[in-house]
């Protein structure tokens, strides 16, 4: 004879105790209807998952392509300095010195022009690019007003005269 803690795993069977009409009935769940739900529950979070990488992936390679675009955005400022300095060089010279130099004097005028020439198309080969200014409307972001000059042939808010070209490396402002 078996005591009741030692009854056997099938000699027990709750349904047998357990009348058909009680609300305890309705607590059991049919296995496939448990499968069907928890099968929805991981598909849920399996896609999420997925398009959570997805977006990982996106955002990282939006970070790779911004941090290759604009690295040398320190270098291209410094550059620029020095390419404002030839070309204030070359626009302190007189035209009429610049027409009659002759000999060593004509070589060095040409041959800052040529430097200057090569470091503006090696400063847009990287991306760096003038921001063009006069006869445009004043844009804040871009452009840095130095003073208002009233011009009643002009629209009010127009860039007038540009004391200093601004650049831009893609998007961003580099000087403006």
């Amino acid at each position: 004879m078996m005591s009741d803690e030692t009854a056997a795993p099938e000699d027990v069977n709750p349904q047998a105790e357990v009348p058909a009409d009680s609300p305890a009935e309705a607590a059991v769940v049919d296995p496939v209807e448990a499968l069907t739900a928890e099968n929805a529950d991981l598909k849920d979070k399996l896609l999420r998952t997925v398009a959570e990488m997805e977006n990982l992936r996106k955002r990282t390679q939006r970070e790779i392509e911004d941090t290759r675009s604009y690295a040398i955005a320190g270098f291209a400022r410094d550059m620029l300095t020095a390419t404002d300095s030839l070309s204030r060089a070359l626009t302190v010279l007189p035209a009429e010195t610049r027409d009659t130099a002759d000999g060593t004097l004509k070589s060095l005028i040409e041959g800052i022009e040529m430097t200057e020439r090569e470091m503006q198309r090696l400063l847009a080969k990287h991306g760096v690019k003038p921001i063009e200014a006069e006869g445009q409307k004043f844009d804040p972001h871009k452009h840095q007003a130095m003073f208002e000059v009233p011009d009643p042939s002009r629209p009010e808010g127009t860039v007038v005269q540009v004391v200093q070209a601004g650049f831009a490396i893609g998007d961003r402002v580099l000087r403006p």
